[in-house]
């Protein structure tokens, strides 16, 4: 009957620790998501996508060669977060394949 009394407690202590352990994780992995996401390549801060309208979504892409044109690139450099296409960090994406 001890037996199965302590083997209980440590089934109940153990369930509760994993519990606590598994908030804190994720509260710690979902400020670094919030961080990466927030910040750009530049080191300015993502503010959202510009309120004017646009035929350009920001779907995920981040390279020069996932684009079509330098009117799409520069869309994505303006306001999707995490995008690599600005190489020397002078506002023009995608200099050798589309925006000479």
């Amino acid at each position: 009957m001890k037996k199965l009394i302590v083997l209980l407690l440590i089934g109940f202590l153990g369930w509760k620790g994993y519990g606590k352990y598994q908030a804190y994780t994720l509260a710690a992995n979902g400020a670094v998501v919030a961080e990466a996401s927030e910040s750009r390549q530049d080191g300015t801060l993502w503010k959202g996508p510009s309120t004017t309208a646009s035929r350009f979504t920001c779907d995920g892409r981040t390279h020069c060669s996932q684009m079509t044109s330098c009117e799409e690139a520069t869309f994505f450099l303006k306001n999707c977060p995490g995008v690599k296409m600005d190489g020397n960090n002078d506002g023009v994406p995608c200099e050798q394949q589309w925006c000479h």
